[in-house]
């Protein structure tokens, strides 16, 4: 699905706020619900939920991304403890910029907002990551792979970052 639509505040109804709390949120609510039964039945595994770098450093131009996103980095830190004692372990994974089409529409709508060419907007997008590149998904889907494997045996309630070094917070 992507994520939600990019805008401003001022921008938003209710409906496309309530849309957003559907797609983002409430659709890791029914995932974990769905699984937990059986995770359960086998004696534990592991849920991985895919946030955004947004829940550590907000976003221009994703408001309700920054705001839902939030929510299910919040729920997955809270059932991480809840759920322990099941031996099922619950992490977040944080893509930075991967190249997938959710960043050919952002590239697109920066674009258009700034006034410059997709071509533009890219370049500097991609010069704000260290590695001087937008992540591919193969190589975020290897972190995720990673997080889901008997080699993360004992983390639980993490949130891994897999951007390129673009964000700056220590935490």
């Amino acid at each position: 699905a992507g994520g939600p639509p990019p805008g401003q505040f001022d921008v938003f109804s209710d409906d496309d706020w309530q849309s957003a709390f559907e797609l983002t949120l409430m659709s890791a609510v029914r995932m974990i619900r769905a699984t937990l039964p059986h995770l359960r039945a086998v004696g534990g595994g592991s849920i991985l939920t895919l946030t955004s770098s947004s829940v550590k450093e907000p976003i221009d131009f994703l408001l309700l991304s920054n705001v839902m996103r939030s929510g299910v980095t919040s729920l997955a830190k809270s059932l991480s403890r809840q759920l322990a004692s099941e031996n099922i372990r619950v992490n977040n994974l944080v893509p930075g910029l991967i190249a997938t089409d959710r960043m050919v529409n952002l590239d697109t709508a920066q674009a258009k907002a700034k006034g410059i060419s997709f071509d533009e907007q890219r370049s500097a997008s991609q010069a704000l990551i260290p590695l001087g590149r937008y992540g591919d998904p193969t190589e975020f889907g290897k972190a995720g792979a990673f997080l889901l494997s008997d080699a993360a045996s004992y983390i639980t309630g993490a949130t891994l970052v897999a951007d390129g070094g673009t964000m700056k917070t220590v935490w």
